[in-house]
């Protein structure tokens, strides 16, 4: 059985359907012939992500994309001291 993707819109307008008509997710899952794990799993995530939910492939969500970038800039502040200690260390040998 292959696998079908779906882009974020059709997974939000999907979500917002079920959430806002009160549809049953059996019943939106029969008409659109999608799983009912599949449409309650898109639910949740529009529940707790709301219209950042579904980023795609490569992509993060604006908060993880966040502490991407801090743990990045602590990584790169940890090698910059790393490599300032090495440096005061040679200096100081040549000092005595």
């Amino acid at each position: 059985m292959k696998k079908r993707h779906y882009d974020p819109e059709f997974k939000i307008q999907t979500a917002q359907m079920i959430l806002e008509q009160g549809k049953a997710v059996a019943q939106a899952s029969r008409e659109l012939g999608i799983s009912k794990n599949t449409l309650h799993r898109w639910v949740q995530e529009y529940k707790r992500d709301g219209e950042h939910a579904f980023p795609g492939s490569g992509k993060l969500n604006p908060e993880d994309q966040a502490l991407h970038e801090l743990q990045k800039r602590i990584r790169d502040l940890e090698e910059e001291n790393s490599i300032l200690k090495k440096a005061m260390h040679i200096f100081a040998k040549d000092r005595k």
